[in-house]
């Protein structure tokens, strides 16, 4: 079965959460997205933040986890992250042990970003579960558990 490369860096890190939505994930990898930072500002559905990558300085970098998923899962995916409406597919340079590897991934689009919004706890604990979940950096995870929410109404 064919198979593509995706770099999750939001809630879909959580292996659970994503093969909800595209049950042949499999975790390859740590890796990094360098030059990009992960920001809570792309307004979701329910109104609250969800996270997005932006472009930034040298020293920054954005960690995730790679996934291979067949690519009959993929149209699954695309619906659930709104693809078309509040993201758009993008292909990225990431840096695994490995090596340097493309992946695809999704962006906020321009229409949809808001720096004012803050995630609800709930999907903040996606994000950190998945970080906890494929070992990012102790730093990178207390940067995420650090993220201020808004209350679920």
């Amino acid at each position: 079965m064919a198979t593509y490369r995706y770099f999750a860096y939001g809630s879909n890190m959580d292996t659970e959460r994503l093969r909800a939505r595209a049950p042949s994930a499999q975790p390859v990898a740590v890796a990094r997205l360098p030059r990009h930072a992960l920001r809570w500002h792309k307004r979701g559905r329910d109104g609250s933040g969800k996270c997005d990558i932006s472009a930034a300085a040298a020293g920054d970098a954005v960690w995730g986890a790679l996934f291979d998923i067949e690519c009959v899962d993929k149209a699954h995916l695309d619906a659930a992250e709104g693809l078309g409406v509040g993201y758009d597919q993008r292909v990225v340079q990431v840096v695994a042990d490995s090596g340097p590897c493309r992946a695809l991934t999704y962006q906020a689009r321009p229409t949809h970003i808001d720096a004012r919004l803050r995630p609800m706890p709930w999907y903040k604990r996606h994000v950190v579960a998945g970080a906890r979940e494929h070992g990012l950096p102790a730093a990178y995870q207390r940067a995420l558990a650090a993220t201020p929410t808004t209350a679920d109404p």
